[in-house]
């Protein structure tokens, strides 16, 4: 009774965080659009007193003159406090600049209200969130991950978790709605797809092993979300400076409060060189596990073979773009396929394919 009790709150709990993460994901949402309408206009402005300024400057002056009038226009222009740039004139634009974002991602003076209030509803939504992972915990009087209604919440908690606690060294308030909209659909997914009722655990994942094992590769698949936004945000980035660079329109406007696609792309690949560290544990322990469990390190069974696929993708994406110069829309296409394995050994290959790992719930 006391456990259907404590299963019962976890539901409302997770219901309860999924509605503040979709208020937090319309507050990341209109900080994008607010931010990228005041941009424009910031241009606008920019673009009048730097026209006003050249005509001021006489004939014979020469092409140095008229470049200090508008370095002196965009120098008395500012774009939004603290986190921009200063804003950006055409000559600027001509080679594919068109940022105001800081490419080392610091925080600094900046007070832009929609954004604190998205990350203010994620702090709330997060700690309801904590409080279903826990109900449902105590309900089940073990670690709540033995299963893909649990694992999808779980991980949803861990990402948005990670999500929150990197925020405090760098501002990826831009990646807030990318980050925050998977763990809606994550825990969507686990309540209509695949809810499975608090019980006991087969016996092969009655072990501790399992609180190793699976944690660890929550907290890697938490870290790979991340770099699977950052790798996609680094496409349309790239896209659009190379749009700016060919003198085409800024259709893109928002786009100035994420980082130019090479600071992207470094980052996504330091985080993900620490997040395949935390899958190749996951795939000794496992094999550990297995050892114990089914008397054998490797069995070649599905699960197990896409575990390792995935270590050899993200293996050749770090090692293609350390030593054979895959930078650019390679390197990111290549985490994104990496990360879309992820998603496939998770789901499909829990749901779908028979094997000793066949214990998905459902």
């Amino acid at each position: 009774m006391i456990n259907e009790t404590m299963g019962q709150y976890s539901e409302l709990f997770m219901l309860l965080a999924a509605g503040t993460y979709t208020v937090a994901f319309i507050a990341f949402a209109w900080d994008l659009a607010k931010s990228s309408k005041t941009l424009r206009a910031v241009d606008l402005k920019a673009a009048e007193l730097s026209g006003a300024e050249v005509a001021r400057v006489p004939v014979g002056a020469g092409v140095g003159a008229s470049s200090a009038a508008v370095d002196r226009a965009d120098s008395d222009v500012s774009g939004p406090a603290g986190r921009a740039e200063r804003p950006t004139s055409s000559a600027a634009r001509s080679d594919g600049a068109g940022q105001t974002a800081d490419g080392a991602m610091r925080y600094s003076a900046e007070r832009r209200v929609p954004a604190r209030v998205a990350v203010a509803l994620t702090v709330l939504g997060v700690a309801i969130h904590a409080a279903g992972v826990i109900t449902r915990a105590l309900g089940a009087g073990r670690v709540p991950w033995g299963n893909m209604y649990e694992f999808l919440t779980t991980g949803a908690f861990v990402a948005v978790a990670v999500f929150l606690l990197v925020l405090i060294r760098r501002d990826l308030r831009f990646l807030g709605t990318f980050v925050v909209g998977l763990a809606i659909i994550m825990l969507v997914a686990a309540s209509v797809a695949y809810w499975t009722p608090v019980g006991h655990l087969v016996p092969a994942l009655q072990s501790y092993w399992l609180v190793i094992h699976v944690s660890i590769a929550v907290l890697s698949s938490a870290l790979f979300t991340l770099t699977f936004a950052m790798s996609a945000l680094q496409l349309v980035q790239s896209h659009r400076q190379k749009t700016i660079a060919a003198g085409g329109a800024d259709k893109l406007g928002f786009m100035r409060l994420v980082p130019n696609a090479l600071s992207l792309e470094n980052l996504s690949y330091r985080i993900n060189a620490i997040a395949f560290v935390g899958w190749t544990f996951t795939l000794m322990f496992g094999a550990i596990w297995a050892e114990k469990a089914w008397g054998r390190f490797w069995g070649w069974d599905t699960k197990e073979v896409w575990t390792f696929v995935i270590w050899v993708v993200y293996a050749g994406y770090l090692h293609a773009r350390a030593t054979r110069g895959w930078t650019g829309t390679r390197a990111a296409w290549l985490s994104i396929v990496g990360y879309l394995c992820v998603v496939f050994n998770f789901t499909i290959v829990n749901q779908f394919f028979n094997g000793l790992h066949s214990y998905s719930g459902l």
